[in-house]
């Protein structure tokens, strides 16, 4: 699956914290030591950054800018849309450094970012309900047999199909499943209900995904 790297303005932006966070920045900080020789964690690099150091965060973007922009064109549908929201979400990850404290894993911070980014620009913005659909997986290894690429392509368009079709809830517990990698129990951290909340919502999503591809034609 090839990657899809976005890049993002970090110098005009200022320093102070977002307002609308501070439910991510301001909880009891957790106790971190970083380990020698060992690629740094997330939340070490980001406190790096709080501390001003601009490289921690050009690692940090490098590692996640790929996947956090994957889960906001699929949300999205819409390529405009989906870059817009992507540099607010760093932008306002960006202000946020100086608050920032590793209460959760800085993944489940970004999702949370990000999700809270997209609704607002859904309140903003009705454009993204009736734009065509963006297939970031549509590239296709040119050596595979026509029979081979065709049959991805009625599965991807399958699948394209069926998760537009999904209750935004359930749309983007899947999204923050595969595209972020987020475990049950972020997901309801990132999208504000219980635990059982978010495990049910992406049982379903995956149920109806699995049977409309498996559709026979």
């Amino acid at each position: 699956m090839q990657g899809i790297t976005k890049t993002v303005n970090t110098k005009a932006l200022p320093d102070e914290a977002v307002a609308g966070l501070p439910a991510l920045c301001s909880a009891v900080e957790l106790a971190y030591a970083p380990g020698m020789g060992h690629t740094p964690e997330d939340s070490a690099l980001m406190l790096r950054y709080k501390d001003g150091d601009s490289a921690a965060f050009e690692v940090l973007y490098r590692r996640h800018n790929d996947a956090l922009y994957r889960y906001l064109l699929r949300l999205c549908r819409h390529r405009d849309t989906a870059e817009d929201v992507f540099q607010e979400v760093w932008g306002k990850i960006i202000k946020a450094r100086a608050n920032y404290r590793p209460t959760a894993k800085f993944t489940t911070f970004m999702y949370r970012v990000a999700h809270n980014c997209f609704i607002d620009h859904v309140r903003r913005n009705k454009r993204h309900a009736n734009t065509a659909v963006f297939d970031p997986d549509c590239h296709s290894d040119t050596a595979e047999l026509p029979d081979t690429i065709a049959e991805r392509s009625l599965a991807r368009e399958r699948l394209s199909l069926a998760l537009n079709k999904l209750p935004d809830e359930q749309k983007d517990a899947f999204l923050l499943h595969e595209e972020g990698g987020l475990s049950i129990d972020q997901i309801a951290s990132v999208t504000g209900c219980n635990r059982e909340t978010a495990k049910s919502r992406l049982r379903y999503a995956v149920n109806k995904l699995r049977s409309a591809i498996e559709e026979p034609q």
